[in-house]
């Protein structure tokens, strides 16, 4: 995302904010269904270089805060559950208790 910033500022080019009517616009596109590259691929490929490099800091933006809230999860889970090892000595003392 650095890279994308950098060279918007090296040309002397806007910086969407997240509040910027594009960066909505953009934002928006992540609520279409069965979204893919193909999705946000006009507004990279056939727009100015503006709006493309803030397109992709718009879609790391998102992916960013994607991965964020699965690493929240995924921490809750283990401390809620444990990890592996700890689901696998469970799952071993619950087989050594069941009555044959």
């Amino acid at each position: 995302m650095v890279d994308y910033q950098d060279y918007l500022r090296q040309h002397g080019l806007e910086i969407w904010n997240k509040e910027h009517p594009k960066a909505r616009f953009i934002r928006n596109l992540a609520r279409i269904e069965d979204k893919s590259y193909a999705t946000y691929q006009q507004y990279v490929d056939e727009k100015s270089p503006e709006t493309a490099a803030n397109t992709m800091i718009c879609v790391i933006n998102q992916s960013s805060y994607l991965l964020r809230r699965i690493m929240v999860h995924l921490e809750n889970k283990y401390a809620s559950e444990g990890g592996m090892s700890e689901r696998m000595r469970a799952a071993r003392h619950a087989a050594k208790r069941k009555p044959k």
